[in-house]
């Protein structure tokens, strides 16, 4: 999800959920910790020299359980991000932590914002030799094609 949407569905919302890859939501009383521009510079397994940039939102839990983020809120943070640090229209990765601090995508369900499971990938695919897709293999292709070792009436 880009910044733009987000800011768009929370002009629409009365409260702000996120819901987990688990299906649990993150509690109501969380936090929008941090809101920042994240860029990465590396270098790929093929060697290829490579750019990102995200915008970070980090979710935290405290144990002030009355707090609730209203969404107004969130978009003055959001606006605050954007003017301070020069952040763009970029796509959004959020941080929580449940034993270990996860990076999230994001997805809008039309009414809660979705934490999405991220992967990771190999981007030199063509240099590292790793086919784009595992070829299907059907079971009646493993046996030999002109000898069965069982038939029908064959006793195996």
């Amino acid at each position: 999800m880009k910044l733009s949407e987000i800011k768009t569905h929370l002009s629409h919302l009365e409260a702000v959920n996120f819901q987990l890859p688990t299906g649990d939501f993150v509690p109501e009383h969380f936090h929008v910790t941090e809101i920042g521009l994240v860029t990465k510079h590396f270098i790929d397994c093929g060697g290829t020299e490579r750019f990102e940039k995200v915008v970070n939102f980090q979710l935290w839990n405290a144990n002030d359980t009355d707090h609730r983020l209203k969404p107004a809120k969130l978009l003055h943070i959001i606006s605050l991000s954007e003017e301070k640090l020069g952040i763009g229209n970029l796509d959004i990765e959020v941080e929580y932590q449940a034993d270990t601090i996860g990076k999230y995508g994001l997805e809008f369900t039309g009414e809660n914002f979705r934490l999405v499971a991220k992967q990771t990938d190999c981007l030199a695919r063509e240099k590292c030799g790793v086919p784009a897709s595992r070829p299907t293999i059907q079971l009646a292709d493993l046996t030999e094609k002109n000898t069965s070792c069982c038939t029908p009436g064959g006793g195996c």
